[in-house]
C-alpha cells in the first residue's frame, strides 16, 4: 500500500527525517532498504552479549557511540565489523553481522573522505552483532581513544547514547522495536 506512511517513520520521525551532517558535509536519510555492499563506507554495530546487553563506548572526548567506523581499502564488511569491535570495544564478533538499516549519505564535497570510499553517495550501515567482550579496546594510533566500554540493557544503552548521539540511540531503539536485539543470540 504505497499511499500509507511507513510505520517505522511514524514511530521514529527524527531518525527517518532527512538531515544535513555538518562535519561530513552531506545530506542523509535513514532507510531499512538493503544497502549495496560496494557503497557502504561506514558500519556501526548494535552489539549484543549472551546476556542480552548492548555494548556502548565512550571516547576520551566524551563521545558516546555504538562501536563501528570507516571501511579500510579492500576490507569486507565482516572484517570491518571484527576490526572495529576489537579496536573500540575489546569485543569478539561471534558469527555474521545482520544488517537492518543504513543512512544514505549524499556528499557535497568534491572528493570522498578517503580515496577508496564511494562518492558522492555512500551508505552508513547498521547491523546486529553477537559479541563477547573479552578484553579492552586496542585503541590504534590515529583513532579516537575509547576510555569506557559498558554492557547495558537496551533501554539503559539507548539512554546512555542519547547523552551525546541521539541518532545512535534511536538506531538502537529501532533495532529493538524490530525485535532484533532481545532475540539476537
Amino acid at each position: 500500500m504505497s499511499g500509507e506512511p511507513d510505520p517505522w517513520q511514524l514511530r521514529f520521525p527524527s531518525l527517518f527525517r532527512e538531515d544535513y551532517v555538518d562535519y561530513a558535509r552531506c545530506r542523509t536519510r535513514y532507510t531499512t532498504a538493503p544497502a549495496p555492499d560496494e557503497l557502504i563506507s561506514r558500519l556501526h554495530l548494535v552489539s549484543v552479549t549472551a546476556d542480552g546487553e548492548v555494548v556502548v563506548c565512550r571516547s576520551s572526548e566524551g563521545w558516546r557511540f555504538l562501536p563501528g567506523g570507516t571501511r579500510e581499502p579492500g576490507e569486507s564488511l565482516h572484517e570491518l565489523a571484527r576490526r572495529e569491535l576489537s579496536e573500540e570495544a575489546g569485543a569478539l564478533l561471534l558469527g555474521q553481522p545482520r544488517y537492518f538499516a543504513a543512512h544514505v549519505a549524499d556528499s557535497d564535497l568534491d572528493e570522498p573522505y578517503r580515496p577508496h570510499l564511494p562518492h558522492p553517495r555512500s551508505y552508513w550501515a547498521y547491523a546486529i552483532a553477537d559479541v563477547q567482550v573479552d578484553g579492552v579496546p586496542s585503541n590504534p594510533t590515529g583513532a579516537e581513544t575509547v576510555v569506557e566500554v559498558l554492557t547495558l540493557s537496551p533501554e539503559d544503552a539507548a539512554e546512555y547514547l542519547h547523552q551525546h548521539d541521539p541518532v545512535h540511540a534511536d538506531v538502537l531503539r529501532h533495532a529493538d522495536a524490530m525485535g532484533l536485539v532481545r532475540h539476537s543470540m
